[in-house]
């Protein structure tokens, strides 16, 4: 299991996710989203596991949503990685797979 929590250091529901994970002894690597990001590939990949809509990953109820809600995938793929506060946080990765907020249940099968 290679799990990988990208979130942000002051959200509440990552901090759920990181609990969940040293609870049950699970190694896991946080990356701070708002400080690296996603890259094109790692937004690809969640995108592709989260059965492939990009609107999957975005926090609507972000202040700045209106800056990227009219736009084309394509676009809203560059600014995403130019915004990264706009992501819906956590986002949790196990190799291929991925979700989105806090998701025990899911995360169970993944033992």
């Amino acid at each position: 299991m290679n799990i990988q929590i990208f979130g942000k250091s002051k959200c509440f529901e990552t901090k759920k996710a990181e609990r969940y994970f040293k609870e049950r002894g699970i190694k896991y690597q946080f990356v701070d989203i708002l400080s690296k990001g996603l890259s094109k590939g790692e937004l690809d990949s969640v995108v592709k596991a989260l059965g492939g809509k990009i609107e999957a990953v975005i926090d609507e109820s972000h202040k700045d949503y209106s800056e990227i809600k009219y736009l084309y995938d394509d676009a809203k793929h560059e600014k995403l990685c130019e915004n990264p506060k706009l992501y819906k946080t956590p986002i949790v990765r196990n190799g291929k797979q991925a979700t989105i907020g806090y998701c025990p249940d899911i995360w169970k099968g993944w033992e």
